[in-house]
């Protein structure tokens, strides 16, 4: 499987339902994101403010996986310790509501310390 080299053509790669979730995740980073630059990074979709990394996320079989690390993963300790981790990421099951206003609260909180730490 190549990589894909845009966030589209990444989406288009998953089933119809995954890719309505990821379709999903998408609006609310942008939405929770003004000026948050749209890209590939690490074989996944991203979003990147300032040249810097804010989160990113990825589809797999039965979960979605996303990335705020460090700090975002850290500041949502609660309300994520739900959720199966790893290493800087955190799984929301597929076949599960999909927190999408938990997404745009971590995306907010990467803005806002992308846009402190560029001062």
């Amino acid at each position: 499987m190549s990589i894909a080299k845009s966030i589209d053509e990444y989406i288009l790669g998953f089933p119809i339902p995954t890719q309505e979730i990821l379709k999903q995740i998408r609006a609310t980073i942008k939405i929770a994101a003004p000026g948050g630059e749209e890209c590939i990074s690490y074989a996944m979709p991203a979003f990147k403010l300032n040249g810097k990394p804010l989160v990113y996320f990825a589809g797999y079989k039965n979960h979605i996986g996303f990335y705020a690390t460090p700090t975002g993963h850290e500041a949502f300790e609660k309300e994520l310790s739900i959720y199966k981790q790893g290493k800087g990421s955190v799984q929301f099951p597929i076949n599960h509501p999909m927190p999408f206003e938990l997404i745009a609260r971590i995306t907010k909180f990467r803005v806002e310390e992308n846009l402190r730490n560029k001062k």
